[in-house]
């Protein structure tokens, strides 16, 4: 069913009203000039006039908005056809208007979606790619060390040294699969964050008895300085994860005799977590790069880290609506800043 425009309909309705109005006052002229049958004729005509007439501007008209239309339904089928940019285009007012502005609108919707569809996909294949490429290592790790055992199973010095090679490699491919699986929930909007008021102090000091028997093992020495009574809105075990992933990362990156600092503090805006080492440092040309997963820097001597710590860490912080921000210098450690709004 074709909708006229409420102006276009207007013009018409008033050109038809005209035409009558012109024909009965000119019907009443002539019927004074003329009698009889000649009186009848022109009546006649004077009738039959108004009605051709308006039959030609409504079939005028008509034909003008089927045109419109046919053009309209190209440009959709344009759009289906893979033309993202197609839009219907039309500046009057009225239903057609209306139509056609809802139209664009809908098509701009699915272009988006079409675009979040696409980036997805891009992501997951980038990401199978990144974890074939991540396994390869473990898995050719793994069947060296099982053809070993197996060419040696009476020497039980080697089979044992080759377990425990073995142990290693799984738990590192364990480490892998469960740190990829919490970015992909992260990112994909499926963990619903349990945030409370949590005591930093508290929550700092859980980090620090984590790695105590790895600092004290490797002779490093963790601090830990701040207000004990500051809160901070957050989901418990989640910052935790983040913290404790960036205190690893600067475990990794030090050496016997270093510190991991960690200190909080509350700013008028917002409160900060800041966890800073004296290690190795972060080299200028992969400062920009160490959020971004499995990035590993030429200058890392680090063979066991599979590059998801720290990115696991910023999806954390991240969805917690905070910031994080790095600051290193090679040779002279790191500093680690994690900024939430002050809501407490």
């Amino acid at each position: 069913m074709i909708v006229l425009r409420q102006k276009e309909m207007n013009k018409m309705l008033t050109a038809i009203a005209g035409i009558v109005f012109a024909a009965v006052v000119m019907g009443q002229i002539t019927a004074g000039w003329f009698s009889g049958q000649y009186t009848r004729f022109i009546i006649l005509v004077l009738t039959l006039l108004p009605g051709i007439t308006i039959l030609i501007i409504v079939h005028v008209h008509f034909r003008k908005q089927l045109l419109e239309v046919e053009q309209s339904i190209k440009t959709i089928n344009s759009f289906i056809d893979g033309n993202s940019e197609a839009r219907l285009e039309d500046d009057s007012e009225g239903s057609f208007s209306k139509l056609y502005h809802t139209v664009n609108r809908m098509a701009t919707v699915l272009e988006a979606q079409a675009a979040r569809q696409k980036n997805t996909k891009d992501f997951l294949k980038d990401t199978i790619s990144d974890i074939s490429h991540q396994l390869k290592t473990p898995l050719a790790a793994l069947n060296m060390y099982t053809e070993i055992i197996q060419d040696n199973p009476e020497d039980s010095s080697t089979v044992k040294n080759f377990m425990v090679k073995t142990q290693r490699e799984l738990d590192r491919m364990e480490m892998l699969i469960q740190n990829l699986l919490k970015i992909t929930r992260l990112d994909a909007g499926a963990v619903i964050m349990n945030k409370k008021i949590e005591n930093v102090s508290e929550l700092m000091n859980e980090i620090k008895q984590r790695f105590e028997t790895r600092t004290i093992r490797e002779e490093k020495l963790m601090t830990l300085s701040g207000d004990t009574s500051q809160n901070l809105l957050c989901d418990q075990d989640w910052i935790l994860e983040a913290v404790s992933n960036i205190v690893k990362n600067a475990l990794d990156h030090t050496k016997a005799g270093d510190e991991i600092h960690i200190c909080w503090k509350q700013l008028p805006a917002v409160k900060q977590i800041i966890i800073e080492d004296n290690g190795s440092g972060i080299h200028s040309d992969d400062i920009h790069h160490v959020f971004k997963r499995f990035y590993r820097s030429r200058f890392s001597k680090d063979s066991q880290g599979v590059g998801l710590g720290l990115p696991l860490a910023k999806s954390i912080v991240d969805a917690h609506e905070g910031d994080i921000l790095v600051e290193s210098e090679l040779g002279k450690g790191c500093k680690f800043t994690l900024s939430f709004l002050n809501l407490t």
